[in-house]
C-alpha cells in the first residue's frame, strides 16, 4: 500500500513526518514556524524592545534548533513592523571558522589535541566571534546596491548620513579588525566603505607628503649646492661651500620623515598586536599596518583595538558597536547561539563542549545592556554546570539569566505539534488529527502516553513515520485499510523505543 494514498485518503497532500531536522523541514519553515510553539516560548522569546537573555538546555532533537529558528523569524517580521526601532540579529552558529583560525595561532604539539586547544579558548574569543559576525553582516549592509541580486535589510545613504565622523571612524576601525568578508579584496572593500561614510582621511597621508617633500628638498638642495659651489675641486672633493652646508642634507630628510616613521612604527606594533591577539580572525599584519594609515593618528590614538589578551577592550569595542548600531537604528541586539555539539573541534563530547561553552557564560557580557543572548545547549551541560564551583556560578550569575533547566516536552505538547503538522500538511478543507489516522484500539489516552514517553519532536517523527511505514507494508493498493490497528502501533513503538536505548546506551 502506497503511503501517499493513506494520507490523502485523510485529507494530508504530503507527509507531515518525513523530515526530522528543523534546518531543512520545509513543513516547519512553510507553515509551524510561525504556528506551533513550545509553552516556554514567551520566556526565551521575551520582548524585542527590550533584549534579555535566556539560556536554554534540551536533549537533542527536541527542538531547539527549530526554536532558535523561530526567534529569527520573528525577530525580521518584529523588524518590518518596527522600521525605526529594529532588533539586529547576529546568528552565533557556526563556529568550525573560527576554531579554525584560533588553532592556526596553536603550536602544532597543541592543536593534536582538542582538549588543549579550548583549554586555551577565553570570553574575549567569543566575543571577538560575535563582533566577527555582526560587523561583516554591518559592512555588507552598506555596501549591498540595489539590483545586485542579494537578499536581506540594507541600509542605505539616507540612513548613513546620521553617522557623524567619529562614528564611521568607529566604523571603519570595527572593519578593519573585524570584517571577514572574502567578497572582494579588504583594502578595496575597506575602501569601498570609507568613501560610502564619506569619511575624509586626507588628514592621514599629511605625514608622507612631508616626508617626499623633504627628500625631494634634499634633492634640490644637493643641485643647488653643486650648481653655486661649482661642484667638486680640482683635488676631487666638494667645493668649500659645500663642505659647510652637505651636513644639512640628511637631518632635513630626517626631520622631515620622522613623523611618517613614527606614524608607521605605530601602526605597525597596533597591526602585530591585533594579528596576534585576535584569534579567531584572518588577518595579515601588513595589510592592517597598510589600512591603520589611512586613519588619521590623532583620531586613533588611544583608540581601543584588539591588541591584547583582555575584555576591557573588547567591551568598549562592542559599545562602539552598539553606539553605530543605535545611529543606524537598531536599537537592540539579540545573538542566537546554538549547535555547540556540532564543530569538529567538540564532537559531540560533554567536556569538550563544556571548555568551549564556560567562558561565554559570564554575567557582564550576558547582561551587557542593549545585547541578549539566546543560548541553546545540550542537557548533559547543565548536569556539569550543577558540579560547579562557586567561583563559576558568581561569574556567571545563572540566576538571573532566564534559565531553562529541562526543554521537556509532555504527551499533549507533542500531540498538539504533531496536528499542526498535519494541519499544515491538509487539503483545503480538511481538519485531520493525530487519533484519526489510527483504528478504535488505539485510544487518544494511549497516544498521549506513548508520545509522553518519546519525550521530543525528532522522535514523534521517527516513530509515526515508521508506524506509517510499517501498516502499508501490512496492506495491498488492491485492498488497503485506512487505519492504523493497537498491534501495528504497539509493535512499532516496541522497536522504536529498543533501538532508542541501543543508539542512546
Amino acid at each position: 500500500m502506497n503511503i501517499q494514498s493513506f494520507l490523502e485518503h485523510h485529507g494530508i497532500v504530503r507527509n507531515p513526518f518525513a523530515e526530522e531536522d528543523a534546518q531543512t523541514d520545509q513543513v516547519f519553515k512553510e507553515h509551524c514556524i510561525s504556528s506551533a510553539y513550545h509553552p516556554i516560548w514567551d520566556k526565551v522569546y521575551g520582548d524585542p524592545k527590550e533584549p534579555s537573555t535566556a539560556i536554554v538546555f534540551g536533549p537533542k532533537g527536541s527542538g531547539k534548533t527549530a526554536m532558535r529558528l523561530q526567534i529569527d523569524r520573528h525577530l525580521a517580521r518584529f523588524n518590518q513592523e518596527n522600521p525605526t526601532n529594529r532588533t539586529f540579529v547576529i546568528r552565533y552558529d557556526d563556529f568550525n571558522p573560527f576554531l579554525d583560525h584560533f588553532c592556526e595561532r596553536m603550536s602544532r604539539r597543541t592543536t593534536k589535541k582538542p582538549e588543549k586547544v579550548l583549554d586555551s579558548w577565553r570570553l574575549w574569543d567569543h566575543m571577538d566571534s560575535i563582533l566577527c559576525l555582526g560587523v561583516t553582516d554591518l559592512v555588507d549592509r552598506v555596501l549591498r546596491t540595489e539590483g545586485d541580486g542579494s537578499t536581506g535589510p540594507r541600509i542605505d545613504a539616507n540612513a548613513l548620513k546620521n553617522l557623524d565622523r567619529t562614528s564611521a571612524r568607529d566604523f571603519l576601525m570595527l572593519a578593519t579588525c573585524y570584517d571577514q568578508s572574502t567578497a572582494s579584496s579588504f583594502t578595496s572593500r575597506w575602501n569601498d566603505l570609507r568613501k560610502r561614510l564619506r569619511y575624509s582621511n586626507v588628514g592621514a597621508k599629511w605625514p608622507m607628503v612631508l616626508a617626499i617633500v623633504a627628500f625631494l628638498a634634499s634633492v634640490i638642495l644637493v643641485g643647488w649646492l653643486f650648481y653655486r659651489g661649482g661642484g667638486v675641486g680640482a683635488d676631487g672633493e666638494p667645493a668649500a661651500v659645500s663642505n659647510h652646508i652637505l651636513w644639512l642634507i640628511p637631518l632635513i630628510t630626517l626631520v622631515g620623515g620622522m613623523p611618517f616613521w613614527i606614524q608607521w612604527t605605530k601602526n605597525q606594533l597596533a597591526a602585530a598586536g591585533i594579528r596576534k591577539h585576535m584569534r579567531v580572525g584572518k588577518r595579515e599584519t601588513g595589510t592592517l599596518r597598510k589600512v591603520l594609515g589611512n586613519i588619521p593618528s590623532k583620531e586613533l590614538a588611544s583608540q581601543p583595538l584588539p591588541r591584547y589578551d583582555r575584555t576591557d577592550d573588547r567591551y568598549e569595542l562592542l559599545n562602539k558597536f552598539r553606539a553605530i548600531l543605535l545611529r543606524l537604528g537598531y536599537s537592540g541586539v539579540v545573538v542566537l547561539m546554538d549547535r555547540v555539539d556540532e564543530p569538529h573541534m567538540t564532537g559531540g563530547k560533554a567536556e569538550l563542549m563544556q571548555r568551549f561553552v564556560w567562558p561565554i557564560l559570564d554575567n557582564k557580557l550576558l547582561k551587557h545592556p542593549g545585547i541578549g543572548f539566546k543560548i541553546f545547549l545540550p542537557q548533559e551541560l547543565h548536569r556539569d554546570i550543577e558540579r560547579e564551583t562557586r567561583e563559576f556560578h558568581e561569574r556567571a550569575r545563572l540566576d538571573k539569566q532566564n534559565v531553562i533547566p529541562a526543554f521537556q516536552w509532555t504527551g499533549e505538547a507533542l500531540y498538539d505539534l504533531a496536528r499542526a503538522r498535519m494541519l499544515a500538511c491538509a487539503a483545503d478543507g480538511r481538519s485531520p488529527e493525530p487519533k484519526d489516522l489510527f483504528a478504535d484500539d488505539v485510544s487518544y489516552e494511549r497516544l498521549l502516553a506513548a508520545f509522553q514517553s518519546l519525550r521530543v519532536p525528532r522522535h514523534l517523527f521517527r516513530l509515526l513515520y515508521r508506524v506509517l511505514v510499517d501498516h502499508c507494508n501490512r496492506h495491498t493498493d488492491a485492498q488497503p485499510v485506512f487505519k492504523i490497528n493497537g498491534q501495528t502501533f504497539e509493535s512499532a513503538l516496541a522497536v522504536y523505543s529498543r533501538d532508542s536505548e541501543v543508539t542512546n546506551g
